[in-house]
């Protein structure tokens, strides 16, 4: 996924051809970003050239709304050699590196950016706090959208959660903040990044289905910090020792936090069960309505971004007002989402988990024996991180999808008799439900935490979501 600009003078040769409105620009993507980022280029006055293989209807109805914004549009393929002379590439960060668009870019020495990237230069008043890691990046980014809110900012969550930064340019008045999620696909490709606060949560191998090694997508998340100065504050976890190998050299000030230790500027203190950030007591730990100490984390990194995002955040009355709006965030959908309690039986949808650490995660925080649904589209992790969590809490696994017989092979041996691995490769969805079901026994947990990605079934981990909530419902009708 490498080339061979450095971060600064590849935003600055963006920036200037930005400035200069010369030349067409490409965008490879007809998605939510790319239409965004399409018509913003446009209202900007540049020339654009936007192109998808899809030729849904969705593709289809996409291309004529910009055709008829002076969008030149292409549906069903890339035209490559118009690509190889346009002034910059805007690239979805669904698309691979791979793809022959940016290969035919590379070879032509064209830039090649993010949505983010072109959202971010034409909006240079925006402030915002950006948020990446491999897990918990999605709920912190909308605690800290939630916190900025209760503080009386105008204040989106934009990027990989969901809303292309672009929308936010195209609105007439657009909001002063922004809480950014970026995943490692969008740093990659975002090389003037340079966030008011920049949090880093959690690190594992993830994506490995699509980075040759852990080294090159951590390479990809260390992007965050490579515009830092002297006084860039970035917020890290400190429990994590692939995160402290990643920050040294890192330019800025470093403010950590700890669910496992009280030396660091925001900690969980288990002997008052308090939530202590920037030297004081803020929040009872009980007034958290999320389980789990991975979103305790998730809350000091939130708490810590947005107090030291500006020194206004951090004064008595702000403390109050977020320590009153910490209380009152809810679970986001897909992650540890419960979507039914019948009095028997808990269903507990976290399809967002789609990598083992993910999984790791929820299994931790269950306290009920669990059938467990793990499967779908392998990502290149061995699930054998898995087996203590397993042993300790599962009454069953269903492996199911594409990754059925790794997981079969990783799992099966070392649970044995114990804890029954119940391989359902080709069985649908709602087979696996069933099963699931009739294994459940009353006082147990259904968790779907799949540790892999969608793709050999959904559309999405989202699509996943709904129907297993859906299938739950109508397993209790």
């Amino acid at each position: 996924m490498g080339d061979t600009h450095l971060p600064q003078e590849l935003a600055a040769v963006v920036a200037r051809k930005l400035a200069e409105r010369r030349g067409e620009f490409a965008v490879i993507g007809l998605g939510r970003s790319g239409r965004a980022v399409a018509r913003l280029l446009r209202q900007a006055g540049i020339a654009v050239y936007a192109s998808d293989v899809s030729r849904s209807d969705a593709a289809r109805t996409v291309a004529a709304e910009l055709a008829a914004e002076g969008v030149a549009t292409q549906v069903g393929g890339h035209d490559l050699a118009r690509i190889a002379r346009a002034a910059v590439v805007v690239v979805s960060p669904g698309v691979p590196p791979t793809a022959p668009p940016l290969r035919a870019a590379r070879e032509a020495n064209v830039p090649v950016v993010s949505e983010v990237e072109i959202a971010l230069r034409l909006q240079p008043a925006l402030r915002y706090i950006a948020t990446t890691g491999t897990n918990g990046k999605t709920t912190t980014t909308a605690m800290i959208g939630h916190l900025l809110r209760a503080l009386g900012h105008e204040a989106a969550d934009v990027g990989n959660i969901g809303t292309p930064v672009s929308e936010l340019a195209l609105q007439r008045i657009p909001p002063a903040w922004a809480s950014l999620e970026m995943s490692s696909f969008q740093l990659h490709d975002t090389p003037g990044i340079m966030p008011d606060v920049g949090v880093l949560t959690t690190l594992s191998a993830d994506h490995l289905d699509r980075y040759d090694s852990v080294s090159a997508y951590y390479a990809d998340k260390r992007l965050l910090f490579a515009n830092g100065t002297v006084v860039s504050p970035w917020v890290v976890t400190a429990d994590n020792a692939d995160v402290d190998v990643l920050m040294r050299g890192v330019v800025g000030h470093v403010h950590r936090f700890s669910t496992q230790r009280t030396d660091v500027a925001a900690f969980l203190d288990r002997r008052d069960g308090m939530l202590h950030v920037l030297g004081a007591p803020l929040v009872t730990r009980r007034a958290l309505t999320l389980a789990g100490d991975h979103n305790v984390a998730n809350a000091l990194a939130a708490l810590l971004a947005v107090m030291v995002a500006d020194p206004v955040h951090a004064t008595h009355s702000s403390r109050a007002a977020l320590a009153l709006a910490i209380g009152t965030f809810r679970a986001l959908p897909h992650r540890l989402e419960p979507v039914l309690d019948d009095g028997h039986v808990l269903w507990l949808n976290d399809s967002k988990a789609t990598n083992v650490a993910s999984t790791q995660v929820a299994l931790a925080g269950m306290t009920r024996p669990t059938v467990l649904l793990l499967g779908g589209r392998h990502k290149g992790e061995p699930y054998t991180a898995l087996l203590p969590e397993l042993q300790r809490t599962a009454r069953a696994v269903i492996a199911f999808g594409e990754a059925t017989p790794l997981i079969v092979h990783d799992l099966e041996a070392a649970l044995g008799l114990q804890v029954p691995v119940h391989a359902m490769p080709a069985a649908s969805f709602e087979d696996v439900v069933a099963r699931a079901r009739s294994l459940a026994q009353s006082g147990d947990a259904i968790l779907l935490s799949p540790a892999c990605s969608s793709y050999d079934m959904f559309a999405n981990y989202e699509e996943r979501g709904r129907t297993f909530a859906r299938l739950a419902q109508a397993a209790h009708a």
